[in-house]
């Protein structure tokens, strides 16, 4: 016989297997409540000293664009464009720190 003995090797006893599953469904069950509390957190912009406001919620959803009426000038459409974007992509980013935040990474 070649001495096999079959099972796992390497020292993985069935108590450390045991052990190890119930470590990896509390990792699953953690990262599946952060998703939760991110796609329900409500990010709002703070830019532009509030004259366009941007919410969006967590999973990305655009939830309103509140402009001040003392910005909006006919001739000068474009600054509020880059305001609204600004905004945008303020909560975004607010969104990507959280989740970077909350959730493990990932190796590529």
């Amino acid at each position: 016989m070649n001495g096999f003995r079959g099972g796992f090797g390497g020292g993985f006893g069935g108590a450390n297997l045991g052990q190890l599953m119930k470590q990896a469904q509390k990792m699953q069950q953690d990262i599946e409540n952060a998703k939760k509390e991110i796609v329900e957190t409500e990010f709002k912009s703070n830019v532009s000293g509030g004259l366009v406001e941007a919410v969006m919620m967590g999973d990305r959803t655009l939830k309103s664009i509140k402009i001040k009426p003392e910005i909006v000038d006919p001739d000068d459409v474009e600054m509020i464009e880059d305001l609204v974007c600004a905004s945008i992509n303020d909560v975004l980013s607010q969104i990507r720190e959280m989740e970077e935040e909350k959730l493990p990474q990932m190796p590529i």
